[in-house]
């Protein structure tokens, strides 16, 4: 039986049209659903291959949310900070991403 990965300092978010993000682990895990996806103690997959792919999230709104991840990650001890510009067009769909990775069977603080 292979050892499975070591835990990696970054990860690999894919989108539905298979755009890429590469993304710091601990940025990633601010949502609970990556952060269960990823724990090796959960055995999904994508703990072994360090790799998340969300089928129902494209590239576009993908990289919105690895961009809140890090400004969530800059801001997370800071008070008063500015709202992050959303391009009209995503809030709708970013809005579901949000929900779905907000919510991944569990009871986190959450994203």
């Amino acid at each position: 039986m292979a050892s499975p990965n070591p835990l990696t300092e970054y990860v690999t978010l894919v989108s539905s049209d298979d755009y890429s993000f590469i993304v710091r682990r601990s940025a990633a895990c601010i949502s609970p659903a990556i952060k269960r996806m990823l724990d090796p103690a959960n055995g999904f997959i994508e703990s072994q291959t360090n790799t998340c792919r969300f089928d129902n999230i494209n590239g576009l709104v993908l990289e919105k949310v690895c961009e809140y991840l890090y400004y969530n990650e800059k801001h997370k001890d800071a008070k008063d900070v500015a709202d992050m510009d959303l391009p009209m067009e995503l809030v709708l769909e970013l809005l579901m991403a949000a929900d779905y990775l907000n919510d991944y069977g569990g009871n986190d603080e959450g994203f």
